[in-house]
């Protein structure tokens, strides 16, 4: 099958079901291979439900022996795959194929070995990323990325999208934290990327295949690298009359040679949207709020707080307070972490959009999605990792009025599309999945496409893994790109547009 082929052509594929299910019940119990309507109704879709396709299978395999298997029949019975973890991803990485079987990971659960001498674990893809944490307490040890969903998302997930959290700007995002991961690709076969030493054999595909969407292989154990708890940690929350005062206060941070442990902001909107569901104590005159951690050992805190509150106050801050106690620091935090949440109780319906910037254009870059309230009629709520640039807006809609999706889908490529414009990006750590696809053919060239479609192709030559979130073809870009004037060209002007 040519993985570049159009989204209608692999529609087109014509697995063999009836020979899938035989070949895999020889292997996998009867209570894990789920074929009724109303079993399968509740795989969907994932965290970005505005899109939604009921698989015909899903299989909750118990073993590694089981996932292989089940990649081997389908494999020889021409099945297309689509992994899931806790189902908690905000870009549609884990949709159903409509002609696919959904290949559930949440049961291979089980922290296999934890070393606190060499600071790793090795724990199955189904382990929930916070579970990690709970687990290397004891020994005075944690996995650092955080996401938001980290109560619940899942660590095979997190390798898919390479997802990261509000610690992310200090210790980085899932692919700086994992050392390796075993995978079981299209044939069946185990390959193991990256390893517990400082340099692995072979060609370094371990960057490659985190954030890879289940598009090259299904991961069913992950080495993750765990780092001792800081002694202390701190919060300043600081008010500001604008968001861009608040912007320039993160610049200002920055630009002193700090790096917090994290550095959050949230506009007007999203602090009154938070404040009645987590009662965080924010300031509700502000424009926005910056939340700045840092941590270490008492004496290193202390000394980067005060530095941190005087480059805030020269910012414009109105109004500054530093958490006391640890209670009050994690009830800063849950304010932040609780935004996507907390907007079910103002709206019916919420995108959350995920694109990074270079941090010197955080003014420019929300002063212009207010514009673009007026211009698609919706409200939008902003909270993000100011320190990375990474952009977390929330367009705020009700599904059941006429056009409100289509709206809030143009005002979400509008800003990715202004992302990519201002020298950023179209993803920070939500993927790309169904959601992106089409501002890939705005963000990258197409032979870093093609770069793009001949890892596929090395790993997966069928197409079979996750078929409907490849590469863009060139015939899609050119009829997305058919309005988009690229510094006065016209992108592909020799295809013909449609």
């Amino acid at each position: 099958m040519d993985i570049a082929s159009s989204p209608d052509e692999r529609h087109a594929i014509v697995p063999d079901f009836p020979g899938f299910l035989a070949r895999i019940a020889r292997d996998v119990p009867a209570h894990c291979i789920l074929t009724r309507p109303e079993q399968t109704r509740v795989y969907e879709c994932d965290g970005l439900s505005l899109y939604r396709e009921q698989p015909p299978v899903v299989v909750l395999p118990e073993n590694e022996a089981q996932v292989i298997a089940i990649l081997k029949a389908c494999h020889e019975h021409n099945v297309p795959v689509v992994p899931r973890g806790a189902g908690t991803g905000l870009s549609g990485g884990a949709t159903p194929h409509p002609q696919g079987v959904v290949i559930g990971l949440a049961k291979l659960n089980r922290i296999l070995r934890l070393d606190p001498e060499t600071c790793v674990a090795v724990v199955g893809p189904g382990v929930r990323n916070l579970a990690i944490s709970e687990a290397a307490a004891p020994h005075g040890l944690y996995y650092a990325p955080d996401p938001s969903s980290q109560i619940a998302c899942s660590i095979g997930g997190n390798v898919a999208e390479n997802s990261g959290g509000v610690h992310c700007l200090k210790y980085g995002l899932t692919v700086h934290n994992v050392l390796r991961v075993r995978v079981v690709t299209i044939e069946g076969e185990i390959v193991e990327l990256g390893g517990e030493a400082p340099d692995a054999p072979g060609l370094n595909l371990l960057q490659t295949f985190i954030g890879s969407e289940g598009m090259l292989g299904l991961v069913t154990e992950v080495t993750v690298r765990l780092i001792p708890r800081p002694q202390l940690a701190r919060v300043v929350m600081a008010s500001f009359p604008s968001v861009e005062q608040a912007g320039e206060g993160v610049t200002r941070i920055i630009a002193d040679g700090i790096i917090p442990a994290g550095l959050e902001l949230m506009d007007k909107r999203a602090v009154h949207m938070v404040e009645p569901f987590v009662g965080a104590g924010y300031d509700l005159q502000a424009e926005a709020i910056l939340l700045c951690e840092s941590d270490g050992t008492p004496d290193e805190v202390s000394e980067e707080i005060a530095r941190v509150e005087a480059l805030l106050r020269e910012a414009g801050a109105t109004r500054l307070q530093t958490s006391s106690s640890e209670e009050e620091r994690l009830k800063f935090w849950a304010g932040r972490k609780n935004a996507f949440p907390a907007a079910g109780r103002i709206s019916p319906d919420y995108y959350c959009m995920d694109g990074t910037i270079p941090r010197r254009h955080l003014g420019k870059v929300l002063a212009a999605i207010a514009g673009m309230e007026t211009q698609f009629g919706l409200r939008c709520s902003n909270v993000f990792h100011a320190g990375d640039g990474n952009l977390h807006p929330l367009i705020l809609f009700d599904a059941n009025q006429p056009d409100e999706v289509e709206r809030a889908e143009a005002f979400g490529a509008a800003i990715l599309e202004l992302c990519v414009q201002v020298g950023g990006t179209i993803t920070g750590e939500h993927g790309v999945g169904l959601e992106k696809i089409n501002q890939m053919c705005s963000q990258f060239t197409r032979d870093e496409l093609d770069a793009f479609s001949a890892v596929k192709r090395a790993f997966d030559p069928y197409g079979l893994l996750n078929p409907l979130k490849l590469i863009p073809t060139l015939v899609r870009c050119a009829e997305y790109g058919k309005m988009h004037v690229h510094q006065g060209d016209i992108r592909f002007p020799d295809i013909p547009r449609f």
